[in-house]
């Protein structure tokens, strides 16, 4: 097929832009610059926040766009009017498949304007009269994430003799393989699969532990400092508008929430063996 990616010169489209040139297919990756993308991908200029983006000659759209924090983009532009410009494209073209990444916990009154924003971007896609499935991912680790190899590692390998601890770690998070994502919008495109479904990892985990395995795939061991939530609500509203800020607003709320679900059984035949964070942080974390 060829199929249109939004969103494919990021941490999860080139992954899934490898995984469907392997499945015999043709990417078209519309986006802003191509990023070295691989022999076979085509690249198509345009900014889907901006403007209706021409469709013609594809057989299905995957939605990957998605920011965690606002610099430079808003939540809105990318997690809502992006998605309207491409349910207009898909309307002069004649509709066509539509396969859309949100995340785990999206939904409407949460605070977080990542989760209500994802969740009108997902309203969008439900009343579009597209045949649609949408992927809600927890925390997604790999080669180039931001989480483990930013947020995670930072912490463990600063010049701290100690690792800051928020509150008692005990907030429950199930991380899923990059490679097991793409996987699953592949192999949801090439089977037909409609419908919403959370996506997460083999194993549940505590920030605490997210933590104790992040150390331990750099070489370092350090004891924790536990900072009491209070303070911590306190400190994050000040800091977060901050370019610098370790942590916004909208990341320590979803943090403070968790992030974990059970790993659904319609998808144990398109991932019947995910890859848990034991056997691939330790290929690719390092101080």
């Amino acid at each position: 097929m060829r199929v249109l990616v939004v969103g494919g010169t990021g941490f999860v489209g080139r992954a899934l832009v490898a995984r469907l040139l392997q499945g015999g297919h043709t990417p078209l990756v519309l986006g802003r610059t191509p990023r070295d993308l691989p022999p076979g991908a085509v690249f198509l200029p345009g900014d889907i926040t901006r403007e209706v983006p021409d469709l013609k000659g594809a057989e299905a759209t995957i939605y990957l766009a998605g920011i965690i924090r606002e610099r430079g983009q808003t939540f809105r532009a990318v997690h809502v009017e992006g998605v309207k410009n491409l349910l207009e494209g898909m309307r002069r073209t004649g509709g066509g498949r539509l396969l859309h990444m949100s995340a785990l916990g999206t939904r409407k009154g949460t605070g977080s304007r990542y989760y209500e924003t994802k969740a009108e971007g997902e309203e969008l896609v439900r009343a579009s009269g597209a045949s649609w499935t949408i992927f809600r991912p927890s925390l997604i680790f790999g080669p180039g994430d931001e989480f483990f190899g930013g947020v995670l590692r930072s912490l463990v390998c600063s010049p701290l003799p100690f690792v800051p601890l928020i509150g008692d770690g005990r907030f429950p998070f199930r991380p899923v393989y990059v490679g097991d994502v793409a996987e699953a919008f592949a192999q949801a495109l090439e089977r037909g699969l409609e419908g919403t479904f959370d996506l997460v990892g083999p194993r549940e985990y505590t920030f605490r532990e997210l933590l104790e395995l992040t150390m331990a795939a750099v070489g370092r061991k350090k004891p924790f400092l536990p900072i009491p939530l209070p303070l911590m609500d306190l400190a994050v509203p000040l800091l977060s508008p901050l370019p610098f800020a370790p942590i916004t607003r909208d990341q320590y709320l979803m943090l403070k929430e968790g992030n974990t679900a059970p790993f659904p059984e319609a998808l144990r035949d398109l991932l019947p063996a995910p890859k848990s964070l034991e056997e691939v942080l330790p290929t690719y974390l390092k101080c």
